[in-house]
């Protein structure tokens, strides 16, 4: 892209620079002796074309919506349509959280994402021992069918894109999701939306896992192959780098770790009879948006760039559709401080602008009360009106990917994606990814860099502003927080039971005989799974039958 004669009269020029700089730096010393990015490599005073000199913009760069896709997935991104706009909420019982979906999508939201609770996320009803405490605390409590018909109450499924983040339970709760919109008289085929269902990253960050890696493997390509047959609009996956980041991980290794746990997916797919060239199509993204502005542009954009190369490299890729990495966006959770929470509001508008220049398919910004407890109503428009802000009003989305040529995110761009790939074949050196999460390389690795991260935010080497620098005495009482009502445990727990007393439960136990005969002879679970559902059966008893079948994971202890 550059001639070779300027670039000598650059490399000229850049030493008279550097002269100027040692004498600059005699009098007025730089803010530290070394600037890094999250992921440890080096942020340079200035970049020039020199550190961009071997790019080739039809190879690295090229158009939007053509390989290798580093400028966006669209030809005409956000000029044709903004990105969906899916705030993500549920907590309580299921009436709660419809009165908050209505209240989102009355101003101006885009698309549903649901939060379940911590029972329903790893396959407890809301009456298991296991569940006290937790029902309705961290998302809404569906155990049943009955508790999702209130959920979507008057929300027209045609109409309305939906996200749920479920994973162990996630062949569930689509189950559920189909029965409902049959009963609003919505076909299969006009569904649209994504289930997470991404279990890998289950066992490296999150923890809400039920059964061991094959057999969840097993089911999620059940819900790969369904979806593929069925629901053409639905995407059966969302490969989740944010829980990743959230742990701790770097830039870098978000990156790396999201597409080696996509690589496994790939591959489970592919043996068991699936082709990349159609299911590839359907495959979603979700990454985490932090506050190093510059670090996570590039990084979209390497995510993108890498995978549209693994897609069609490893897997022999031919159609172009196939090769793109569509991704959902959430403000980083672990960034917002319970210190002065409104400075909260401009961390996630710096970070939701990353995503958008970043060419983000659809994006959630975090509430500046999330530190603190629930997202409270206010919080919640004041958050969804910075989407609309950058929207409507800042003009990032008038032009497409418009840092692309900067010799920052350019040489930041390459940085990420070969850094990335050096992890990624370390993994392939171990085994795969699932070897990888066995060994404990994945979770020692994040560990080491989240140590890292709060060593240096203890020792004040990294600011937060609010929390080591720039503290100031605060009145905590008068704030408003919201928070569970107990009492819908208790109405959690009532419903189930007189569910349980009025179904009929001889077609309950019939269908869930079914599942485990099916689980048994290796059979696709997904046409099982709904029969169960049309009856009642809840996400505990299905859970249930599958733990007989398949058993429960064990942690790796990470030493």
């Amino acid at each position: 892209m550059f001639d070779n004669n300027e670039l000598e009269k650059i490399k000229l020029s850049a030493e008279k620079y550097k002269s100027l700089v040692e004498k600059t730096t005699q009098k007025f010393p730089e803010r530290k002796d070394k600037f890094q990015s999250s992921s440890g490599y080096e942020i340079k005073r200035l970049y020039t074309p020199l550190d961009i000199s071997s790019l080739r913009y039809i190879d690295d760069l090229g158009f939007p919506g053509m390989f290798p896709f580093t400028r966006g997935v669209q030809p005409t991104m956000y000029r044709g349509k903004f990105w969906t706009m899916r705030q993500y909420a549920g907590f309580g019982t299921a009436e709660e959280s419809n009165k908050r979906y209505k209240y989102l999508l009355s101003q101006g939201q885009t698309g549903l994402s649901v939060a379940f609770d911590l029972p329903t996320q790893i396959g407890y009803d809301s009456d298991d021992p296991m569940a006290e405490g937790e029902v309705g605390k961290v998302g809404v409590a569906i155990d049943s069918l009955k508790d999702m018909e209130i959920l979507f109450d008057g929300i027209p499924l045609d109409k309305v894109s939906t996200s749920m983040t479920i994973n162990s339970t996630a062949a569930i709760l689509l189950a559920m999701y189909i029965v409902v919109a049959e009963k609003q008289g919505v076909p299969i085929e006009k569904l649209s939306g994504t289930i997470q269902n991404d279990i890998l990253k289950e066992y490296i960050a999150r923890g809400t896992y039920i059964f061991p890696p094959q057999p969840s493997m097993k089911i999620i390509t059940d819900i790969f192959e369904f979806c593929s047959k069925n629901m053409p609009k639905w995407n059966p996956i969302s490969i989740s780098g944010y829980h990743i980041r959230e742990a701790g991980a770097t830039a870098v290794q978000e990156v790396a770790f999201t597409l080696a746990d996509a690589i496994a997916y790939v591959e489970a797919a592919i043996k068991s009879g699936l082709d990349p060239n159609i299911f590839g199509q359907r495959l979603s993204f979700f990454f985490a948006a932090h506050n190093n502005f510059l670090e996570e542009i590039a990084k979209f954009r390497a995510a993108r760039r890498l995978w549209a190369k693994i897609m069609k490299n490893r897997f022999n890729v031919t159609n172009e559709k196939a090769m793109r990495l569509r991704f959902h966006t959430q403000t980083g959770g672990s960034t917002l401080t319970a210190q002065q929470p409104l400075n909260n509001i401009i961390r996630v508008t710096i970070q939701a602008l990353a995503a958008v220049l970043g060419g983000t398919q659809s994006l959630h910004t975090n509430s500046y009360d999330e530190a603190l407890g629930l997202p409270t109503e206010e919080s919640a428009m004041i958050a969804l009106r910075t989407q609309q802000i950058i929207a409507y009003e800042s003009g990032v989305a008038d032009t497409i990917d418009p840092f692309a040529g900067s010799y920052a995110i350019e040489s930041m761009t390459n940085e990420i994606e070969k850094r990335a790939m050096e992890y990624i074949e370390k993994i392939d050196s171990l085994g795969g990814m699932i070897k990888a999460i066995e060994s404990g390389f994945v979770q020692r690795e994040i560990h080491e860099s989240a140590y890292k991260m709060q060593l240096a935010i203890e020792s004040g080497k990294e600011i937060i502003v609010g929390v080591n620098k720039f503290q100031i005495e605060e009145e905590l009482e008068n704030r408003e927080i919201l928070k569970v009502n107990p009492e819908l445990e208790e109405k959690q727990k009532n419903r189930l039971k007189k569910l349980k007393q009025t179904r009929d439960n001889e077609k309950v136990n019939k269908a869930l005989k079914e599942i485990k005969n099916a689980a048994l002879n290796n059979e696709n679970l997904m046409p099982y799974i709904i029969e169960a559902v049309k009856v009642y059966a809840t996400v505990g008893e299905i859970s249930n039958v599958l733990r007989e079948v398949y058993g429960e994971y064990n942690e790796t202890i990470i030493i």
